[in-house]
């Protein structure tokens, strides 16, 4: 053996895109796990590989191996990790630097926790006082990012919570806008000024998937949930990513 050991490679397999079954997918966990080993990729803790699944078709292998298990599915020499709980564990306690991503912040966890489940609701209601929830967290967040002046959630260094928030502010954006005609209040000055830090670091810009995969996902639950039923026209559209902010 060298004086330096051979850093580990970790694989993380992702559910691919419903339009091409290619590309990345509009899975918030997903997105939350590659920000999270793309951050330690970057420190060069681990090397990371990506692999999509295409879940309307997944291949053989995949099948034998898994089953009819749903990605997020993190591999490290061989062996998997399956259920987005376990996965979030053995990140903070296995991965090579994984731990430095685990800020305890009872605050924050508190005021982000039931940020997207509010936004499912807003989803099925359609109405002013679930948009209206959605907005009083995101105040919450606000006045939480303002009192602690730093970039980030929890200091001026990413942590996993922002890794878990900032997927589902992407999906708000889009899938409200596209939905609910619903957008992020430009009086937020201080949640934007963080979406748009967000918006510049390449953990995140590498894992976003496209607006059009985001609605297509949305545009599917809803249609077999028999809430909506609405011809698709993202699928011909070349893929883009909302990455800007409002202008002062």
């Amino acid at each position: 053996m060298g004086e330096t050991e051979a850093i580990p490679e970790i694989e993380l397999i992702i559910k691919a895109s419903l339009i091409d079954g290619k590309r990345k997918g509009a899975c918030i966990f997903c997105h939350e796990y590659f920000m999270d080993l793309y951050l330690l990729a970057e420190l060069k803790t681990i090397s990371l590989k990506i692999t999509t699944v295409d879940m309307k078709r997944p291949p053989p292998d995949f099948r034998s191996n898994f089953e009819a298990t749903q990605p997020p599915i993190l591999i490290d020499n061989g062996q998997a990790i399956l259920e987005n709980e376990k996965i979030e564990r053995y990140i903070m306690k296995s991965i090579p630097g994984g731990h430095n991503l685990f800020v305890p912040d009872s605050e924050v966890s508190k005021k982000i926790e039931n940020l997207y489940n509010r936004f499912k609701v807003a989803l099925v209601k359609k109405d002013d006082a679930s948009r209206n929830r959605i907005t009083s967290i995101l105040a919450a967040i606000d006045e939480e990012l303002a009192k602690k002046g730093t970039r980030f959630l929890t200091g001026d260094t990413l942590c996993c919570f922002d890794t878990e928030l900032m997927p589902k502010l992407q999906h708000i954006r889009v899938a409200g806008k596209f939905f609910l005609d619903y957008e992020i209040p430009g009086h937020l000055t201080h949640l934007w000024k963080y979406i748009k830090e967000m918006y510049e670091l390449d953990a995140f810009k590498q894992s976003c998937p496209a607006d059009q995969d985001i609605i297509h996902t949305y545009k599917m639950q809803q249609q077999q949930a028999g809430f909506i039923k609405m011809k698709s026209h993202e699928e011909l559209e070349s893929p883009t990513t909302t990455l800007s902010v409002p202008q002062k």
